[in-house]
Parts: structure tokens; sequence; C-alpha cells
């Protein structure tokens, strides 16, 4: 039986360790190949910052989980001492006493392999196999780099990717594109022109009244991820989350997907608290509104696709005064409602109190 073992510390596990511990276990003949993600390296200290062993035993589960003939093993990230490869290969060969063991090591590693720990007994135990960048020349430090610049999507499982998003790990922020096709499998298709122009309108106007377009963008992308559920679907999310809501009612049904469209922003694609609250309050507005909550609030309410009487005048505000603009459209929605037999929000009242206390440049009419 051959039996190969490839260690490290996968930070991140990428398809390049995939496609070249694919390629070994091929060429050698391997029976079954053991990847062992490190827990903490006797030999080197890992970056400031790094997922800790658990996070990435997960990552490595999801990358190796559709390649034949292999199992993740853990054997390391539960070790509480320090671990050396000479201790993990004595530990494989009590297991598999009479296998052909090979290690599979990078061009690096190989160069130094006389340096480890009991090399010599080390190398008497196992049959070296140089692992090469010739299928896909990428390292682990390389898309650490590119991930924080949305970069480096194409060289992590899909799943690692969301993961990685899930938990800004590598301070990592979502490519602009992964980031819409999320948002669109999440709403019904005719939802899709809106958010797609309530973007552009963030854009513009984050741009003008210098708001960080990056926390527009994604407020922008996200705000309406769960208008297509049902009441007891946001009741359920908003459970989940430990927020007690007997006071909703059903008249308010409408307004929840901004609650659980923040809490879902929050917890799946780990956004910060400012675009999670710019989510939040994009439906009813509140008091003391950032600009970032303004921006997202409006461009909600004047994205191209909208069409009623007075849009033409609330967009030429928008871009004139953010905060009258504000007052407009808050009103707008208050008269709308009550004509329509509905109370709007207490928290409608209390953005538009304290917008004409601290701004009274407006005049409705």
């Amino acid at each position: 039986m051959n039996v190969g073992i490839f260690g490290g510390a996968f930070n991140p596990p990428h398809i390049g360790h995939v496609k070249a511990a694919q390629t070994a276990a091929r060429q050698n003949k391997l029976d079954l190949l053991l990847v062992i993600p490190t827990g903490t390296p006797p030999h080197k200290h890992l970056p400031n910052g790094s997922p800790c062993p658990e996070m990435r035993l997960k990552m490595t589960r999801n990358a190796f989980e559709l390649s034949d003939r292999t199992t993740v093993s853990d054997m390391e990230v539960y070790c509480s001492a320090n671990n050396y490869t000479i201790d993990t290969v004595n530990k494989i060969k009590q297991e598999y006493n009479s296998a052909h063991l090979f290690l599979l090591v990078g061009t690096d590693m190989y160069e130094s392999l006389e340096t480890w720990k009991d090399s010599e007994a080390l190398l008497g135990l196992v049959t070296p196999v140089l692992l090469t960048r010739t299928v896909i020349n990428i390292s682990s430090s390389e898309i650490r780099e590119m991930l924080p610049m949305r970069k480096g999507r194409e060289y992590l499982a899909e799943s690692n990717y969301a993961y990685i998003i899930k938990h800004r790990l590598y301070d990592a922020k979502p490519d602009w594109d992964w980031l819409r096709e999320r948002s669109h499998s999440m709403l019904l298709p005719l939802r899709v022109p809106h958010v797609d122009a309530c973007e552009v309108a963030a854009l513009q106007l984050a741009d003008y009244w210098n708001v960080d377009k990056d926390d527009a963008r994604e407020a922008a992308i996200l705000h309406d991820i769960t208008k297509k559920l049902d009441f007891s679907e946001n009741m359920c999310i908003i459970a989940e989350h430990g927020i007690y809501a007997e006071s909703i009612g059903k008249r308010e049904e409408k307004l929840l997907h901004s609650i659980t469209g923040a809490l879902i922003a929050q917890t799946d694609f780990g956004v910060s608290d400012a675009v999670a609250n710019a989510i939040k309050w994009h439906t009813t507005g509140k008091a003391q509104m950032t600009t970032l909550e303004k921006v997202i609030y409006l461009a909600d309410y004047i994205e191209a696709t909208r069409e009623f009487p007075g849009i033409e005048q609330l967009r030429k505000l928008s871009f004139e005064s953010i905060d009258d603009a504000m007052i407009m459209g808050l009103e707008m929605t208050i008269d709308d409602l009550k004509s329509r037999g509905i109370e709007p929000c207490a928290a409608s009242y209390e953005a538009l109190e304290d917008l004409k206390k601290n701004n009274g440049n407006y005049c409705k009419g």
C-alpha cells in the first residue's frame, strides 16, 4: 500500500495545493493521501491574523472534499505539544505498518530536509516527493496579499471563498462580481434591476458626499437580500439571532427585510457595523443617521428604475442637500402610507423630527 503524507499550514488552502497533490498521487500510484494541516508549527510563526488551526482544518477539508482516496487528518491540529514531521510520520507508520510512505513537500522544504528534526530517521521512513508549481503557480502568501484587494477568488474553492468572506479572514474584501452573484441568487428576478440601479446611485451619492464608496457599494448590493422572504421566514431569522420581536406586527412585514437583511449581511457576508446599519435603516430611516445611512436610504429611493411624482425633484435635491432630500423623502413616504391607511413606522417620524430640528432649510410644498 502506498500512502502519501502532505502537511502544511494551508493558510489558506488553494487549488494549487490540490492540483499538485493530485498530480503527485497519480505519479506515485498512491492508494491513500493523508493531508495534514499543522496546528502550531514548531519551526515557524504563522503571519499575524492567521486563522486558528480549526478554521484552517475546515478550509482544508473543503478544498480536498472532491479528491479521491484522500483524507484530511486533524492529528496535528489537536496536538497540544510541538509536533514535528518525524512525530507525525511515526504515528502514521504505527497505523499503516506495512505501507510505503511518501512525503510530499514543496521545493523550499525539499531543499532543507536534512535540517529537519531527526532527518536521518525521517528519511529512513519515507520517500520524499517534490511538489512543483508547474500546474498552478500560486502560493498562500500571494493569495493572502490579493484578498484585501478583492482578488484571488479564482484560486480558492467556492466554499472556502465564501467562508473567508463570511469571517473576513486575511482582511479579505469580497470580489464585486461574486457579491452581486450571491445577492442576485437571493432575490426575485424582478428585483435585480432595482438592486443594480441602487448600487449605481449609491456610488454616485457616496462620491458626492464623501462617503466610503466600498461601504456604500456593499450596502447597496446586499440591502434587499431577504426581501423575498415571507413574514414567518423573516421572524425565524430574527429569532435565530436572539432578537425578541413580540412587538412586531403583521403591518410591519415589509419592514422586516431591513432588519433581517442587516443580520444576514453580517453573519454570511461579514460586513461592518456601519454597512449593516445602513441596510437596517434603508427603509424607515432613524434619528441621528450617519451619512452612509442617508446615502443608502436615498439611493434606494431615487435609483433610475423608480418612477413616481416628485422623483426628479428628489433626485436633484439629493445632490444639493442630503438632509433636505431626506426630509422630502421621509415626508413623501409618510404621506403615501397614510393615504393607504397604513400607520408609518415610529422610526420614520423620529428621523423626520431629528432632521427638521437640525436642518430647517427644506420647506414642503
